[in-house]
């Protein structure tokens, strides 16, 4: 199915052309004829699946077409509440591409900046307002924002609202909401406190559930390597001095263990940045746009401080601690193969880890391929504890893959230094860029 066949006006398909859109993803195909026709929608989605679009596209068309009616110019038509100014704006620049040939006009709010410019273009007059909790609420306290006049709502990343600590801001925002309005409520995950926020919000929703762990898995190439935990840092680094892997996201579990792997990543003269929730406004963005300009090879980062980054033709991801709740892996590795392209994700396993692999392995109903060739195997004490582990486990473990390695590390070290340097003939996973890329 094309987005024309979608009943879309001809500004929307014009725009979506341009930007190289010909088929709705699956909760595009499924969310735009519902919101059409205004019914409350509830979605749960994961990232790479298209659900900017599937809400931007059709609220765009519902205000083009109710342009003419009678508002106040300052007045706000939509609200997309959202957790991290990284979402935010890539919401904000997805509804001015989008909506290019409409003259509606958006503009996005959030905190850690000066207000001034986002209170200049709120005088403006602006029809959608893409708004993270904080900033919202600060600026409806001093009257630079009023919500009396909204006729649709988003709340989107729902579950981080509530990792992050957001959920009572969100719900003093939505008290402020006119009762009669259409709402439509995104997350990836659906907790019971999230399901019990959804039913305050919405009336008789539409219920979509897209999952995307196949096409992730059949898009992106993965790999798992095996690895005693104080040997990822020679790992990253080995794997990241081919230059081969010409940008990666690389994804750690803290904050604090984002700026080590930044730290260690410099000292080996590896450009790298991180970007996590201690960090300022401004500097999170600056490392953004100078990963997405290339300037920056390598960007660090937490889970909820990843949220929103889009990087196009990003051609690796690297777990370098696997993510101890199994759909995150499917988000973080969501990074790349995006838009049809190929990607790249690896992760590195240590023997505390093995119980997350092997629920990952179960979300995505494949066996992430275990590389066994390179140079800082899991040292054998550890490896014994794993195999033991796996042995006394019921079902089947991917461990069970590493099992037939005859190499002890001092061993395997020795061969891998022995050899003659040829890059992208020792490892498949991320050297041949024409086979990656």
């Amino acid at each position: 199915m094309s987005f024309e066949k979608l009943n879309l006006i001809k500004p929307l398909n014009k725009a979506l052309s341009e930007e190289g859109y010909t088929k709705p993803t699956p909760i595009q195909m499924q969310a735009i004829p519902f919101i059409l026709e205004r019914k409350d929608l509830l979605g749960c989605a994961q990232t790479g699946t298209g659900k900017t679009a599937a809400f931007a596209v059709p609220i765009l068309q519902i205000l083009y077409n109710e342009k003419n009616a009678s508002k106040p110019k300052s007045a706000i038509s939509t609200l997309i509440l959202t957790p991290t100014r990284e979402l935010a704006i890539q919401i904000s620049e997805s509804f001015s591409a989008y909506g290019k040939y409409t003259g509606l006009h958006n503009a996005v709010v959030f905190g850690g900046v000066p207000q001034k410019r986002q209170t200049d273009k709120l005088r403006s007059g602006v029809d959608i307002l893409v708004a993270t909790p904080g900033r919202l609420l600060d600026l409806m306290n001093q009257n630079y924002i009023s919500l009396q006049h909204i006729k649709l709502f988003v709340l989107d990343e729902a579950d981080r609202m509530l990792d992050m600590g957001f959920i009572h801001d969100v719900k003093k925002i939505i008290a402020k909401l006119p009762v009669k309005r259409q709402s439509l409520f995104f997350s990836a995950t659906m907790p019971q406190e999230i399901v019990k926020l959804a039913n305050t919000i919405l009336t008789d929703p539409v219920k979509i559930e897209v999952t995307p762990e196949s096409p992730t898995v059949e898009a992106i190439k993965q790999g798992v390597y095996f690895v005693s935990k104080p040997d990822k840092k020679a790992l990253l680094i080995h794997l990241l001095k081919n230059e081969s892997i010409n940008s990666a996201l690389v994804f750690t579990r803290t904050k604090h263990g984002a700026d080590m792997v930044t730290k260690f990543l410099n000292s080996a003269k590896i450009h790298a940045e991180a970007i996590h929730g201690n960090k300022s406004q401004n500097a999170r963005q600056n490392a953004l746009n100078n990963f997405k300009s290339k300037k920056t090879r390598v960007l660090v980062a937490t889970d909820i401080a990843a949220r929103g980054i889009d990087v196009e033709e990003l051609s690796h991801v690297i777990n370098y601690e696997i993510p101890n709740i199994s759909e995150t892996y499917v988000h973080r590795i969501g990074r790349t193969g995006r838009a049809g392209l190929s990607g790249t994700a690896l992760s590195f396993c240590d023997h505390e880890e093995r119980a997350y692999l092997k629920d990952i392995n179960k979300l995505i109903s494949v066996s992430i391929p275990v590389i066994e060739d390179h140079p800082f195997p899991m040292k054998k004490e550890d490896e014994n504890f794993h195999q033991q582990s796996s042995e006394s486990s019921s079902g089947q473990s991917s461990a069970s893959v590493i099992r037939g390695s005859n190499f002890t590390t001092d061993k395997n070290k020795k061969r891998w230094n022995g050899r003659n340097k040829q890059k992208g003939k020792n490892n498949r996973y991320g050297r041949n860029k024409a086979r990656t890329n």
